[in-house]
């Protein structure tokens, strides 16, 4: 089981800027206030960034939620603090299969799906569109 399964078991994320698989990937991301993209950055050692920093963690609460044919579920909200917020897909069990962490986002309220890309709005206005199959847009899910 990777650290992100073992977090995600009681709805937690590292509290920092990224894109989390289920399986152990992990990478930085930005945003823009401006362009509705996901930036990736680096990649991200969450095994690393958790030894040093063991608290560098956030609890997170669905907000709305968005079912998908495949019985898959996008969910978004918000975390610890009010800055925090979240969105990403589960499985039908809540089982994570990818999440996105801002830490100065607000949380997202809204999710709208098109095709295969879902757009996710904060409270602030941010808006973020990625491919529901691949956010990283690595073509490696």
């Amino acid at each position: 089981m990777t650290v992100i399964e073992r977090l995600w078991q009681e709805y937690e994320l590292p509290a920092v800027d990224g894109l989390y698989f289920a399986d152990g990937r992990a990478y930085e991301v930005s945003v823009s206030p401006t362009e509705p993209v996901l930036r990736i950055d680096e990649t991200l050692d969450v095994d690393q960034l958790l030894s040093e920093e063991p608290d560098l963690v956030a609890r997170v609460d669905g907000l709305s939620i968005h079912e998908l044919a495949d019985g898959d579920v996008l969910w978004a909200g918000e975390g610890s603090y009010g800055s925090d917020g979240f969105f990403g897909r589960v499985h039908s069990d809540r089982g994570l299969v990818w999440a996105v962490f801002l830490e100065e986002a607000d949380p997202f309220r809204t999710i709208e799906v098109s095709g295969r890309k879902a757009t996710f709005t904060s409270t602030s206005g941010l808006t973020i569109t990625v491919d529901i199959d691949d956010p990283s847009g690595t073509g490696a899910t």
